[in-house]
């Protein structure tokens, strides 16, 4: 009797409840787009893909089972087996899928069955089939939101105040970039479809939940290097708008702590402390660099003399020394192109206030807690 391998298609169940997945295809598959709460332990390496894959073009598809087979026995097979099921182990509640949920799933399924007498399903149709829905989810989540922008100077704490709201969408986070020419953090952003797979998952759990009013940062159509879907970027141009509001001393705080303090320490965590500190201040000094044209020539050169005066005192302890070229950029860069940015959508504005005056309001017009 053929054993039967049990499929599982309802994808908006896999991604409301977070449900692990164990994703089998080559590496360089899964490095160029995956899902949250997934890990990657191939049943082929990149080479043995390729090989299998030459092997299929050139004699058919018997012939590249074949090779399949002796290139996976023995002792690779055993520690690749080993390692799913430690993975189902851990997390028995997980399904397990390959590029179309075909042969590579099929045979990892049955060969953990083989190992524990555990059926654990695979997806059906797999990453391209669960890919497929997310991007039409995002189209349709797009169209039920109806996004409420805060926006602000550089500096105010939009994030700071993103944090405590649940009903949002943390667009910075999920680009793992801060927006600005400054913005690069010390690891890279994700790729394009990781990106696309959270903010679609994540809008898809918004509307499970019945919110259709939600918190977005007053974001440009690109992130870094990565752009914002098109049905997000309509929709957020016709939002209403909620300024928040601080004054220099304390956008200067804020800066300072969000992009000398931790995003130091997170360079140095990644690089360790000497390279770490080279390649933050290098960025710092490129990020200058980059809007030279901007700033034109003689603003550019007091700022390149600022930050470099500050990072000398930094070494000799005063790191306070950075506010000086912070203060400097917000006021004389970022405020004017600011200004000139929410000239264009005033009409917008429906509030501005601080802090806890904007929280109240978000929280009493619109429900947003």
């Amino acid at each position: 009797m053929t054993l039967k391998l049990p499929q599982i298609e309802d994808y908006q169940s896999l991604f409301l409840n977070n449900v692990p997945m164990l994703d089998v295809r080559a590496p360089i598959e899964f490095k160029q787009g995956a899902f949250p709460f997934t890990q990657n332990i191939p049943l082929l390496t990149d080479k043995e893909r390729a090989d299998i894959g030459t092997r299929y073009k050139n004699l058919g598809q018997d012939a590249a089972i074949k090779l399949g087979h002796q290139l996976i026995q023995g002792k690779i097979k055993s520690e690749r087996v080993d390692s799913w099921v430690h993975f189902f182990e851990q997390q028995p509640q997980a399904v397990l899928y390959c590029f179309r949920g075909g042969m590579r799933s099929k045979i990892s399924q049955q060969w953990i069955y083989e190992r524990t007498g555990t059926l654990y399903p695979r997806i059906k149709g797999g990453y391209k089939a669960m890919r497929r829905f997310l991007i039409n989810e995002l189209e349709i989540s797009a169209q039920h939101i109806n996004p409420v922008i805060l926006s602000g100077k550089t500096g105010v704490g939009k994030t700071l105040l993103l944090n405590t709201i649940n009903q949002k969408v943390d667009l910075e986070g999920l680009y793992h970039h801060r927006g600005s020419v400054f913005g690069k953090h010390a690891t890279p952003q994700p790729t394009q479809i990781d990106i696309e797979n959270a903010l679609s998952i994540e809008l898809l759990k918004h509307r499970h939940y019945g919110n259709t009013q939600i918190l977005l940062e007053d974001e440009g159509s690109n992130i870094g290097s990565r752009r914002t879907p098109e049905c997000l970027i309509q929709k957020m141009q016709h939002g209403d708008i909620v300024l928040l509001e601080a004054s220099i001393e304390e956008r200067v705080n804020i800066t300072f702590q969000e992009y000398i303090i931790e995003d130091l320490a997170a360079y140095q965590t990644y690089y360790g402390k000497q390279q770490g500190f080279q390649q933050w201040t290098e960025k710092l000094k490129h990020s200058i660099d980059k809007i030279q044209r901007r700033l034109g020539g003689l603003r550019h050169k007091e700022l390149k003399t600022l930050l470099s005066n500050a990072i000398q005192q930094q070494i000799t302890g005063n790191i306070e020394a950075h506010k000086n070229w912070i203060e400097v950029l917000l006021v004389q860069y970022y405020d004017p192109m600011y200004n000139y940015q929410l000239s264009k959508k005033q009409q917008r504005v429906v509030f501005k206030g601080k802090r806890n005056e904007v929280h109240s309001y978000l929280t009493t017009k619109y429900k947003i807690s």
